[in-house]
């Protein structure tokens, strides 16, 4: 079990580094695809891919409705509404309010499942939204604040999806379940594209291709993959906190690529996204001590602030 565990810890990481590279990569590509096609191409390209490595019995055990329903939604619905808001916002804006995923994964968990992170926790939890919230109000270097809601909208149905995802892959072969979702998101966006944006151009560079194409295996097929396989593990609040890697990643790329702007606004909101997301992981460091889980039919409740927590996602 320990040796799963560090390999989940390690594929968490990888995935987050990659999914850092999907917000630069998804600008250029919008180069050439409007943000209906860019999702619908990423995703039915990165399950052809998967699928053919997937073994028929490993995709017959993996289909639910449930597993359907969330990758259309939760894969396709969260990545058709991100690029939406990128194409009105900037790069570094885009990446530094996905860093309020972790904080909403956790909010949602203490509504969803009832239950509570350590107050020091949610100390860093508001730290984080008071950043998004700084750098949101601030515009310029191609940001909207349309284009940064539409963003933090996606925000907050991928950290859905992350909390339910838990559920899904629990007896479930990993990669299995994630082409299923690749497949299932590329058809429920193939409609909006078709209705949007119509017929495909063709591309009038090389550039937006070969970006659209690393998106597809750097950005989709590699971390999703690697998410899914380490979330199997793990708690959704400690896989929700390498989401951590993608915002860093993404924010410098959008400076060094994109020569988005680095003022004192975007920075005093980013160093206070970094520290919410230090204050809130505390719990989740290695070396601390983690209190046996109760059974089953024997599981304790604390009343904190009227909401009830379930011990498997304490992070003591």
């Amino acid at each position: 079990m320990r040796t799963n565990r560090s390999r989940a810890v390690l594929a968490l990481a990888a995935a987050g580094v990659a999914w850092g590279a999907s917000v630069p990569l998804s600008k250029v590509g919008m180069g050439w695809l409007g943000p209906g096609w860019l999702t619908t191409v990423r995703f039915a390209l990165a399950a052809v891919v998967l699928l053919a490595f997937v073994p028929r019995e490993n995709l017959r055990a993996a289909f639910s409705w449930p597993v359907l329903g969330w990758g259309a939604f939760g894969y396709g619905g969260s990545v058709l509404v991100q690029n939406a808001g990128l194409a009105h916002t900037s790069v570094t804006h885009t990446a530094l309010i996905i860093g309020a995923g972790p904080v909403l994964v956790a909010l949602i968990a203490a509504l969803w499942q009832h239950t509570v992170a350590r107050p020091v926790a949610w100390a860093g939890f508001a730290l984080s939204l008071a950043g998004v919230g700084f750098i949101t109000g601030g515009h310029g270097g191609g940001a909207s604040g349309f284009g940064d809601a539409l963003v933090l909208g996606a925000t907050l149905l991928a950290a859905a999806m992350t909390v339910a995802q838990g559920d899904l892959l629990a007896g479930r072969d990993p990669v299995a379940v994630t082409a299923i979702q690749f497949a299932a998101a590329a058809a429920v966006t193939l409609p909006f594209a078709l209705i949007t944006e119509g017929g495909p151009p063709a591309p009038a560079h090389l550039a937006p291709v070969l970006a659209v194409l690393a998106l597809t295996v750097v950005g989709t097929v590699a971390p999703f993959t690697l998410f899914a396989y380490g979330q199997k593990y793990v708690s959704a609040e400690l896989a929700g906190s390498f989401l951590n890697l993608e915002p860093l990643v993404g924010a410098v790329a959008g400076v060094v690529f994109f020569a988005n702007p680095a003022g004192p606004r975007q920075l005093a909101g980013g160093a206070a996204i970094v520290a919410g997301i230090a204050l809130s992981s505390l719990p989740l460091l290695p070396g601390r001590r983690r209190r046996p889980r109760p059974p089953q039919a024997a599981r304790t409740t604390q009343p904190i602030a009227g909401i009830t927590a379930d011990p498997r996602l304490l992070g003591v």
